[in-house]
């Protein structure tokens, strides 16, 4: 029953990673969108942001300065969803080499996950705060790049452990209270409808259009 579960848990979370990857999508290709954001996410304090989350995720400020800019630059630079994907592992590897091989490794993982969802809560409360007209891209965006921040991380683990993910998250429990996002479809395409009222390109063209392009990681999973 458990290994079941877990099987199950595991199967929801991916498909609900596909249809996070669909809706997100259409906001990163609309140049409209991209630009909003941009001037929206450079109002940030990202100083206040640090100062406050320091004290509790004692990150390095040097590396966190450092995604902060390379985030902008990514997306500033339009990317596609493919490079957002390569940029989020390049993420993972550069904060986990120094524990690779170690015992520590999956710890290592989960605190960085618990610090990633700290931050990126931050930077989402100040632009609610701000009142960010692209508010609801960036909660779209944020949702994606958590759950596939929290899929990488599973699979890292797993192969530092010789175990499968499922055997990795078969250790826990309760699997819904690890998952960042578990969204019902239906909720996911309510949440894209938000993001941009003028365009219906994010509502119900969306599912059926990629599903005809299996070329992209994220939708492969």
């Amino acid at each position: 029953v458990g290994v079941v579960s877990a099987f199950a848990q595991t199967l929801r979370r991916y498909t609900s990673l596909n249809h996070l990857a669909q809706a997100a999508r259409a906001v990163l290709q609309n140049t409209s969108q991209i630009n909003q954001m941009l001037s929206d996410l450079n109002r940030v304090d990202f100083a206040n942001v640090q100062e406050q989350a320091s004290w509790v995720c004692q990150c390095e400020e040097g590396m966190v300065q450092k995604l902060e800019q390379d985030f902008k630059l990514t997306l500033q630079q339009q990317s596609s969803l493919d490079q957002w994907a390569s940029w989020l592992d390049n993420v993972v590897t550069q904060v986990l080499k120094h524990h690779e091989g170690s015992p520590s490794f999956p710890k290592a993982a989960r605190q960085f996950l618990l610090k990633w969802s700290f931050y990126s809560s931050m930077v989402i409360r100040d632009l609610t705060l701000r009142s960010a007209a692209s508010f609801g891209s960036f909660h779209l965006i944020r949702l994606l790049y958590d759950e596939y921040m929290f899929y990488l991380v599973e699979h890292r683990v797993a192969q530092a452990t010789g175990e499968t993910p499922i055997a990795v998250m078969g250790e826990f429990g309760d699997l819904t209270s690890l998952s960042p996002t578990l969204l019902d479809k239906d909720d996911i395409s309510d949440l894209g409808s938000e993001v941009d009222t003028d365009s219906r390109s994010v509502r119900e063209p969306l599912v059926k259009r990629e599903r005809s392009d299996p070329g992209h990681s994220l939708q492969e999973i």
